[in-house]
């Protein structure tokens, strides 16, 4: 792979974070070893210095690699065309993405409204169920839905929530996976919202028992209570189903859509409502909008970026891939690894250690063997795999091996700790 742009000042980038970015950033990037990416394809990431790396982070992102063929010819050519729109005319980029997204939706929701990242998805769900008068915001211990302020008020996490008090007011957090728990709030609260993943990614990739998704629906139906999905992260195939509703044939409100909606090229979200949910903003198109979402450029590359998902099978093969990774990095910490458990669903796999210090200390030595992974903001003991589905065999045994290689450094330093400690 050819790297672009030339010789790269390593030390002046570090510079320039530190001083224009974020002094905290620019830190974490030298605690990683300092490299510099610049270039990336399929699977791969390459640094200023010409190395390699396989990339099973990107925070679910790229289902289909970096630089997708198709999506990045489908954006060159809207590039070369109509990037922006005025936003007063009808814009056909934006009509085709909206219908092609409503298409693979479950049941029902058929009404797109675009926007830039997750969190702003997030924000879009939340004022609409305002229109139906939910007033009561209710997400799941352990969630994550960004960091804006109102995807801030039900992301469950004082350290994220602490420096930006007070957040939006009426915001209950129940147990994940608890049933009985959400029942019970709503039986005595009203106007409640309620807002989950079908899996818990950045709280460490937490699988909820068989059937709750199908459970929440339910009660939301007989309490009345508004149900928006967050599939930002595990939406898109990422799961082995499109959806993580599909499994259980759940249809919300609203279901939230980001990540892998962008085709790893460029930055688009959406919040997807059935008709009844939607209806006020269906009304009146001036209430929530935004200058740049559902931009030309944004819309060419979901479109190609759904077509790609469609044409190229990614759904089965992520759910046949995960399966076989899952399976192959169940069986690899050895006895006194510091290693509590391995889960995962699709391609999203969390690897739980026993502490923080331990998932960063293993997070390094992959990265020492030139694979990218990522911890979990709410439980940075799990690091997580977030693959893209067309991994070669090749990309298959340089995980395996790393991973391998890296839990055998891991515990050798575990258990010489544990030895001299006693």
């Amino acid at each position: 792979m050819t790297v672009h742009g030339g010789m790269i000042d390593k030390a002046r980038v570090l510079a320039d974070l530190r001083r224009h970015v974020s002094k905290g950033r620019a830190s974490l990037t030298q605690l990683a070893g300092g490299f510099v990416e610049v270039c990336s394809k399929g699977s791969r990431v390459i640094d200023s210095d010409g190395r390699e790396y396989l990339d099973c982070g990107g925070y679910g992102v790229f289902i289909l690699g970096h630089g997708h063929p198709s999506v990045v010819a489908a954006v060159r050519r809207q590039l070369d065309v109509h990037p922006l729109a005025t936003r007063l005319l009808a814009e056909p980029r934006l009509a085709e993405a909206a219908s092609k997204l409503a298409s693979v939706a479950p049941g029902p929701l058929e009404l797109v409204h675009f926007v830039n990242s997750g969190a702003e998805a997030v924000e879009t769900a939340i004022k609409i169920a305002r229109t139906h008068g939910k007033s009561r915001l209710v997400s799941m211990q352990g969630g994550f839905h960004g960091k804006t302020m109102g995807a801030l008020s039900v992301t469950a996490r004082d350290v994220y929530q602490d420096p930006f008090r007070p957040l939006l007011p009426s915001v209950t957090h129940v147990p994940f996976g608890d049933a009985a728990s959400l029942e019970a709030l709503l039986d005595v609260a009203e106007d409640c919202c309620v807002i989950l993943e079908p899996v818990q990614a950045e709280g460490g990739v937490i699988l909820p028992p068989d059937g709750y998704l199908r459970q929440v629906e339910l009660l939301c139906r007989r309490y009345g209570a508004f149900l928006v999905l967050d599939e930002i992260q595990t939406g898109m195939g990422r799961l082995g189903t499109w959806w993580g509703a599909d499994r259980e044939g759940v249809v919300p409100d609203v279901l939230l859509v980001g990540k892998g909606l962008s085709g790893g090229v460029v930055p688009v979200a959406a919040a997807v409502a059935t008709p009844a949910a939607y209806a006020v903003l269906n009304r009146d198109p001036l209430l929530h909008t935004s200058t740049f979402g559902g931009a030309p450029l944004a819309m060419a590359a979901a479109h190609a970026a759904i077509t790609a998902i469609e044409d190229e099978a990614i759904v089965p093969r992520a759910r046949e891939l995960g399966e076989r990774l899952l399976g192959a990095l169940v069986e690899l910490p050895a006895t006194g690894a510091p290693v509590t458990e391995i889960r995962g669903r699709g391609l999203l796999i969390g690897i739980e250690c026993d502490s923080s210090h331990v998932a960063g200390d293993l997070m390094l030595e992959l990265l020492a063997r030139r694979v990218i992974v990522n911890h979990s903001l709410n439980d940075q003991r799990v690091i997580r795999l977030t693959p893209p589905a067309m991994m070669s065999e090749e990309d298959v045994s340089w995980l395996l091996e790393a991973m391998h290689d890296s839990l055998e450094a891991v515990t050798l330093r575990h258990v010489a700790a544990i030895a001299e400690a006693v």
